[in-house]
């Protein structure tokens, strides 16, 4: 799977499958001199971790991370630093009847058919959302390393479920908010009535998806690499390497489509001495690079497809239709749990893109 690393001068390596003994990742090019402890990783990691309430699955892992090389007395080296995650609650016995019986809405017939019936299967395998651990471990580096050097912070949050929506506009006195709540909505009215959908849609065996926003400040202007290494290009490559996301969208987005040019462009204007623009359409991104305004991003996710209910589908063995009703512990909505997944995911390509620019020096 030569698809595992992201990254030019911070590289992020993913290891390890669903049900096998561990999840890690390998960050390579992270410079020398960042504090860093392990509880700085298992903060966004506690964030994400299954089992935490009754919007997510209910298979119960610490997800304890544990740095194996790159950190000495409390420091980056330079060197590569190699981190794991022990799974300690799989269970694989409800994959059994999935050897052969494709389950809609997974990969499991195309992994079947490119790796000759070779891939693992067991809890999706190489394809889970369980993988999204790995993207937190190397995220939470990126992300602190932004902070310390630049300033630069991202906040990834629920702004739908479903077909609910959060109204407001999210400012940065309601960051701390976001955690308060099971579903990571920065509203508490919305977010209780987002959190009955959810399981609402579990007691009917079925799942929802949802949106997630992210708003990212202090950006410096010109970060990014034309034509083929845009910002957006890729921030929404990293985006879509979580499962689940079938959209990404940028600023306006999709209903700047619908304006007119002299409503969706963004004036110039001086604001304490510094050039910004008066709104932010553009999503903080302009020609591929950064102009200074907060990165405003949206990703949509599509229902889980592990659901209780009923579902045809074909027997690759006898090619056959059969019934199939998935078993196991699975999140009725990925949401939930993907804000982290976000953020550290965002913040690996900002701070790559900021070594690459000559923003961060490759010792601090």
């Amino acid at each position: 799977m030569s698809g595992s690393s992201i990254g030019q001068r911070l590289v992020l390596t993913s290891f390890g499958e669903s049900h096998g003994k561990c999840v890690g990742a390998v960050l390579d090019g992270c410079p020398a001199g960042l504090e860093i402890q392990e509880k700085d990783i298992q903060k966004m990691l506690d964030y994400r971790k299954p089992g935490q309430s009754l919007v997510s699955t209910q298979r119960k892992e610490g997800d304890q991370v544990e740095i194996i090389s790159g950190v000495f007395r409390g420091y980056t080296t330079g060197a590569p630093i190699t981190m794991i995650i022990w799974n300690k609650d799989q269970n694989s016995r409800a994959y059994d009847e999935l050897t052969t019986k494709l389950r809609p809405g997974h990969s499991d017939y195309p992994a079947f058919v490119k790796y000759n019936k070779f891939n693992d299967h067991r809890g999706g395998g190489r394809f889970s959302g369980r993988l999204t651990a790995t993207h937190v471990m190397g995220g939470a580096i990126a992300r602190k390393l932004l902070k310390v050097t630049l300033g630069v912070e991202t906040n990834s949050y629920t702004v739908k479920i479903g077909k609910i929506s959060m109204s407001e506009k999210f400012e940065a006195k309601m960051k701390s908010q976001i955690y308060d709540n099971e579903v990571r909505c920065p509203n508490k009215k919305t977010a209780e009535k987002m959190k009955k959908a959810i399981l609402d849609a579990r007691k009917n065996s079925d799942s929802l998806g949802g949106v997630i926003e992210s708003t990212t400040v202090n950006i410096p202007v010109g970060l990014g690499e034309p034509i083929f290494g845009s910002l957006e290009s890729d921030i929404s490559k990293a985006i879509f390497s979580i499962p689940s996301v079938k959209g990404v969208e940028f600023g306006s987005g999709f209903a700047g489509s619908e304006l007119f040019g002299s409503e969706n462009n963004d004036p110039y204007i001086v604001r304490g001495g510094k050039i910004v623009t008066k709104t932010n359409n553009a999503g903080g991104i302009l020609g591929g690079l950064s102009n200074g305004m907060p990165i405003v991003m949206r990703v949509a996710f599509k229902p889980a497809s592990s659901i209780a209910k009923k579902q045809t589908t074909i027997d690759i063995k006898t090619k056959r239709p059969v019934t199939l009703q998935v078993h196991g512990r699975h999140d009725p909505c990925v949401v939930p749990r993907a804000p982290p997944v976000v953020d550290s995911l965002v913040s690996l390509v900002l701070a790559d893109h900021a070594l690459l620019g000559g923003f961060i020096k490759p010792t601090l």
